[in-house]
């Protein structure tokens, strides 16, 4: 039986599984005047603003299901997720209809209806991360919201790929994890490391089966300290390695970390949806290519 609320609202995920409709979201957000992905009860997140639009649209409350939760003031150029909907709303008009509903920070980029067995956190292969160092000492208005400004020292991008490049394989990464997870174990499986200069930019990409709370700040923080020359590539890989979490000491700004992209088995959009203007306005430049077993 269906069930009804105080309100008289009746809940989707009471309803027959064969009454459900599956829709997958691909999503971006400036995360700037964001608390960050996951509903909370004291601040504005991307989960709430979406899901409040979804209810406009049912009549109901709904939940969210996002292949990762990415913290305050943290962007995504292609987050994915999947809610549950009744009713003759076919899957690919959904982009169209929420964005008509949404603040002008967060965007759907596609909707498509999926099977009930396609989930998009637990059905995701890999997540890749971009993050933006801006180097030059002048100050630039139109990239501060999207990079860490960091000219106190040059940068060595070749010393930092250095560092980067024995990460690839299984890790236990504890050394790059803040307090509070909840996850049960800190093993990663790093598939890509990149770490290449754009002009004023390094441009620093790792794509993994799945990261830590913090993973990817903490891991820049510590690799800035390399290009630096504060710290050298052998205590690097030691203090990963011992799982030495003691001594990293910093975690990059929020700012310059972005969701660039997540990676399924069948997915059921094309390609091209990944294809945002993120690198070409920040970046001034055509983003690298990728094949297409990226996608697959």
């Amino acid at each position: 039986m269906n069930r009804t609320t105080s309100e008289g609202i009746r809940e989707t995920q009471d309803l027959p599984l064969s009454d459900l409709k599956r829709i997958a979201l691909v999503i971006q957000y400036q995360g700037t005047h964001f608390n960050g992905w996951q509903r909370q009860p004291n601040g504005r997140t991307v989960q709430e603003e979406i899901e409040t639009a979804i209810a406009t649209v049912l009549n109901h409350p709904v939940t969210l299901h996002g292949a990762g939760r990415t913290d305050a003031g943290v962007h995504a150029a292609a987050q994915v997720a999947h809610f549950e909907a009744t009713g003759p709303i076919p899957g690919y008009r959904w982009a169209t209809i929420l964005n008509h509903r949404l603040p002008s920070d967060v965007l759907i980029r596609a909707s498509a209806q999926v099977d009930q067995g396609w989930h998009a956190r637990f059905s995701a292969l890999w997540r890749r991360y971009r993050y933006l160092v801006y180097t030059d000492s002048r100050p630039n208005l139109f990239v501060r919201p999207w990079s860490w400004h960091y000219y106190h020292a040059p940068l060595d991008e070749n010393l930092m790929q250095a560092a980067l490049n024995p990460l690839l394989g299984r890790h236990h990464l504890s050394a790059f994890q803040r307090a509070g997870t909840r996850r049960p174990h800190a093993w990663v499986e790093v598939q890509e490391v990149s770490c290449q200069r754009q002009g004023p930019f390094i441009r620093i990409e790792v794509q993994a089966s799945g990261f830590l709370y913090g993973m990817m700040r903490l891991l820049v923080g510590l690799l800035v300290e390399v290009g630096s020359l504060g710290r050298s590539l052998e205590n690097f890989t030691e203090i990963w390695v011992q799982e030495r979490r003691d001594l990293v000491k910093y975690s990059a700004p929020a700012q310059g970390l972005c969701l660039l992209r997540v990676g399924y088995p069948d997915f059921p959009f094309e390609p091209d949806v990944w294809f945002d203007t993120y690198p070409e306005l920040v970046l001034g430049s055509t983003p690298a290519s990728f094949s297409r077993t990226h996608f697959s």
